[in-house]
């Protein structure tokens, strides 16, 4: 896609005329830039906002700057965006500080690896160092409140996207009635109630439904008790739009009316994968409710582990473990030697510094730039003081605008997988190198990016992770590299049960599902910090609860008696019973 850059002038040639007078300085403009690609405008204002190009409150721009080409898919770029606007919200707009040229900046990092020209993003601060903008500061924010924030008129606003799917985004709870541990809301060819006036056009919907379950609504125009049936039939389609509900009025459909025999309305039949299943007549909505969930059990027979109670893992929280604390950045800094005053370490020293304080002030630096020297100074260092330079991108990589940006990173090698190889090839890894890197592993979590990269099919990624996860977890000497591996390990079971609840697939292989499975659980026969264990314990809790009954992991678990070895696990105890039953 090609990316451009909407410049414009709040001031419409005010700032060129007056600003020497009013600042001591010559400005050209108060300038307010947007992002267009793919026919759209983004900006922010009142929140991230969208537009026709060039179509917004404040006129023509005064300047289109060619600023590239992306080849990030429109999915991934709007996942991204979905990361910006926590951070940019219409109540943390400010002029100077957090206005709409930090975020075209940002967004511009992401899609091209290179922020906007540095005369727009700097002007805020050319104007705070006069003696009058700094006095002129709170009056300037005020009245530009109007301007900067102004909502986008109706006939302004773009064509919607097509809903972007967000790994992962849903709360947890209960799976929906299940087969083989997933979800039976299959890809959704209905949501709504199918009308028909001809037997072909029936015949058709329920061989096109053979392999789900489908119900039929006889009616007639005249039938007054219908009308009572009509509000709970059309809802159970809404809630159960794998299944096939048709409606068919019988004084249009004679034909059908004849085949199916049909003497009075309402009456009902009901089929499982083509077959017949149950008929009734009578406008009673509890007994249609009742009778239609009766045929989707049948049709869809409920993993054993939703039929449970465990309620830590139905109700509890689905949400990454991550470590954002900052450490002494000064001392971390120290520990590199001349490493550390390389600029890119110190600009993003800098970030995390900012960022610490308030995330709105924090302005990306250059993100290519800090991949590069990652890969090459910083582990050109000596081994044991490669942590430090580790320990700090892990601080910046709780921002997702940052773990969003190396997602996706379009330099290869990749930085991440280069650090995560590095350590898992490393035959006498320093504890403090292997606990941050696994510090800075549990921060990819931030973003949904890395959520959908380790979903992915034969993804690297995941397979380092894993790697990672199973050497650290044999750390016998050092308590902290188990409870941090263990919540490593919790983050890549949690996201696998989100997909495998939501998308009825696994994002995980198989192959490495067991193989965490069996690290896991041979570590949790020695282990007595409690921490670790109660990690374990929800980690191989949620890699089996719903698991395909005929895979390999839960046959693996019957083999390493994981039953007996949860049941002896030490601390924990009512998490261990639920976690024991699904074993």
């Amino acid at each position: 896609m090609e990316i451009q850059l909407y410049v414009y002038d709040l001031t419409n040639g005010m700032a060129r005329s007056m600003s020497r007078a009013y600042l001591g300085i010559q400005i050209d403009a108060v300038y307010h830039t947007a992002l267009v690609f793919n026919n759209i405008e983004y900006f922010f204002g009142a929140g991230v906002q969208t537009c026709r190009p060039g179509a917004t409150h404040h006129g023509r721009p005064m300047e289109i700057i060619p600023m590239g080409t992306t080849q990030l898919p429109l999915d991934v770029v709007l996942d991204y965006l979905e990361s910006l606007k926590e951070i940019y919200t219409p109540e943390s707009y400010d002029l100077f500080a957090h206005n709409c040229n930090n975020f075209t900046n940002d967004f511009s990092m992401f899609l091209l690896g290179k922020g906007i020209p540095d005369h727009i993003t700097s002007l805020p601060k050319r104007v705070l160092d006069t003696p009058f903008g700094q006095m002129l500061r709170p009056q300037l924010d005020a009245s530009m409140r109007s301007v900067t924030q102004a909502p986008v008129p109706s006939r302004s606003m773009p064509a919607t996207h097509a809903p972007v799917s967000a790994a992962h985004r849903a709360s947890n709870g209960v799976p929906s009635p299940a087969v083989n541990g997933t979800s039976s809301a299959h890809p959704t060819p209905y949501g709504k109630v199918v009308a028909v006036t001809s037997l072909n056009a029936l015949e058709k919907h329920l061989q096109n439904a053979s392999s789900t379950a489908a119900t039929i609504f006889f009616t007639s125009s005249t039938c007054a008790p219908c009308k009572l049936a009509y509000p709970t039939f059309d809802s159970l389609a809404e809630q159960h739009p794998h299944a096939l509900f048709v409606k068919v009025d019988i004084n249009a459909a004679h034909d059908i009316a004849s085949r199916y025999q049909i003497r009075a309305t309402p009456t009902f039949m009901t089929f499982s994968r083509g077959d017949k299943r149950d008929g009734w007549a009578g406008a009673d909505p509890s007994l249609l409710k009742s009778n239609v969930e009766s045929v989707l059990r049948y049709t869809f027979p409920p993993h054993p582990h939703t039929l449970l109670a465990v309620p830590t893992l139905q109700y509890g929280s689905l949400k990454p473990v991550t470590y954002g604390k900052v450490p002494p950045l000064d001392k971390l800094i120290a520990k590199l030697g001349e490493v550390g005053k390389d600029p890119q370490l110190t600009a993003l020293k800098s970030f995390v510094e900012i960022r610490n304080k308030d995330a709105r002030d924090a302005t990306l630096p250059d993100l290519p730039a800090i991949g590069s020297t990652m890969q090459t100074k910083a582990l050109s260092l000596p081994v044991e003081l490669r942590f430090a330079a580790i320990d700090l991108l892990r601080c910046a990589m709780i921002d997702p605008r940052v773990s969003g940006y190396f997602a996706e990173e379009q330099q290869h090698p990749k930085t991440i997988p280069t650090l995560l190889k590095h350590v898992n090839e490393l035959s006498e890894c320093p504890h403090s190198l292997r606990l941050v890197t696994i510090y800075l592993a549990c921060n990819l979590f931030t973003s949904t990016l890395y959520v959908k990269e380790i979903a992915k099919p034969d993804s690297e990624l995941a397979t380092l992770l894993g790697q990672l996860i199973t050497s650290s977890l044999l750390d016998v000497s050092h308590p902290s590299v188990r409870v941090a591996s263990a919540w490593l390990a919790f983050n890549l079971a949690a996201t696998n049960y989100r997909v495998r609840r939501e998308e009825q697939t696994e994002a995980l292989a198989e192959g490495l599902q067991v193989e965490l499975a069996a690290s896991v659980i041979e570590t949790l026969g020695s282990e007595d910090n409690e921490e670790a264990v109660k990690a374990l314990l929800l980690m191989l809790g949620y890699l089996v609860y719903c698991a395909p009954q005929d895979g390999e992991l839960l046959d693996l678990c019957k083999a390493l008696d994981a039953k007996a070895v949860v049941s002896a696990s030490k601390g924990q105890v009512k998490l261990a019973k639920e976690v024991q039953s699904l074993l």
